[in-house]
Order: C-alpha cells, then structure tokens, then sequence
C-alpha cells in the first residue's frame, strides 16, 4: 500500500512594477515523506529567469507573532535585493517584455510537477493556506484531481478556533533543523545532504519542512500540539498586556 504524504509550498511575488493581481512563480518545493521508513525526499524548482519581483514577508517576533511586513524586490537570476519602491511603474512595453519572459514558466513548472509525481506516487498532498499555489500551479496545467488535497491551516484552525500562521506553529512544535536531520517536541527525522542542501529560511523548501513537522506533530502528538498551541497563544496575549 502507498503511503506517501506530498507537501506543496511555493515562492511567488508581482512583477516589480507590474499588476498587483498577475504573480510570477520563484520557487516550487515538493516534500515527499515515506509513512513507513520516515524518509524525507525534497524536490525544488527555482525560476532563474532575468525579472524582478516583489517579495513580502512577515516580521516576526520572538513568539512568532507578526509585527510587521518586508517588501524587497528581487532579482530572480540573481537572487540582488533590492529597496521596493510603492510609486514604480514599469510602461506598457517594458511590461510586455517582462510577459514575454515568463512565457515558459508553466512548461517548466508542469514538468517539473508531473516527473515528480510520476516518481513518488503520492495520494495525499498537503498545503498550508494553499488556494493560491493550488491555482497558480492549475493554471500551468499540473493536474491534482485524482489527489485528497488538505489544507492544515483549515484542520487546524477548526479546532482550535485560531488562525495559527506557519510562523507561530514552528514556535509551537519547536522547529529547528540542521545539515543532517529535523527536529521538533516529539519528533526528529534525518535529511539527506542533498535535501538539506535545499531548506534555507525564506525558501519554499524551508516552508515544506516547516509543514510536515507541524502536520507530524499534529496527527501523531494530538493532545500536546493543542496544549503548546494554547500555551502560545497565553504568551502572545501576556505580551500584548506588557
């Protein structure tokens, strides 16, 4: 029996001085986990195309709670940095041209989807807060019909009656990893240095592996996820009283 979990996570960011609602994927991470042997397989795709987008992300505190939002345009081939600017605009033609980049973006990403479902023959794939990446990756055609889709965002959420970010749930199941193995409260599974290679913070694969420990300890470690998870949010309200 196949006992595979998938974990989808990807990068995306608007064309730096393009439309707000047109995203140019950066970074595609699928995590793979044998059930049975407890072996972790990473796959990343990164877009290396000559474009600049805008990349946001949380600050977060020492407790994982927001405290603000980092805008920084990158440059995809480059991985430059540099200042976001709220008043540019690219014209009509620069615009175009940076369309027309991104033209086989969805060639590479579907075939970068379908050779790595064909190799690990997974049924279940797990997102977080995922309508987005389901859609863009829909939209380049990888098809997950024949997939039981679940967002832990959503299961975690309805029973708690919180909406937990990925951030504040590192913190409750107490991530951390290394070059040869993750690590949480209750549970630790060993890297291959090829995988190990991929999980950098910020990076799509970073969030994959944040995934699959808070999906583990959250299916495997119920009662304690709840009780740390509560604990949490105690500390973040304390916080807000000082």
């Amino acid at each position: 029996m196949n006992e595979n979990i998938a974990f989808l996570e990807l990068k995306y960011g608007n064309i730096y001085g393009g439309y707000p609602n047109f995203y140019a994927i950066a970074e595609a991470s699928l995590l793979v986990f044998e059930t049975h042997s407890k072996r972790v397989f990473l796959e990343s795709w990164n877009n290396t195309i000559d474009i600049n987008i805008v990349s946001v992300s949380s600050k977060v505190n020492e407790l994982g709670n927001t405290i603000g939002k980092l805008r920084e345009v990158i440059n995809l081939r480059t991985g430059r940095v540099n200042q976001y600017d709220e008043a540019f605009q690219l014209g009509e033609q620069d615009l175009d041209r940076e369309f027309a980049k991104l033209r086989n973006t969805k060639m590479w990403l579907q075939k970068f989807f379908m050779k790595n479902m064909r190799k690990y023959q997974f049924r279940d794939l797990i997102t977080f807060d995922g309508n987005r990446d389901l859609f863009l990756c829909e939209k380049a055609r990888v098809d997950f019909r024949n997939y039981n889709i679940v967002d832990m965002q959503k299961e975690i959420t309805a029973e708690t009656n919180y909406l937990f970010s990925l951030n504040k749930l590192a913190k409750v199941i107490n991530f951390n990893f290394d070059h040869t193995s993750l690590r949480s409260n209750n549970l630790q599974y060993r890297l291959h240095p090829i995988a190990a290679k991929q999980i950098k913070p910020g990076a799509a694969a970073y969030d994959a592996v944040r995934l699959l420990m808070v999906h583990q300890e959250f299916r495997e470690f119920h009662d304690d996820f709840l009780m740390k998870g509560a604990l949490l949010l105690n500390k973040i309200e304390m916080m807000k009283k000082d």
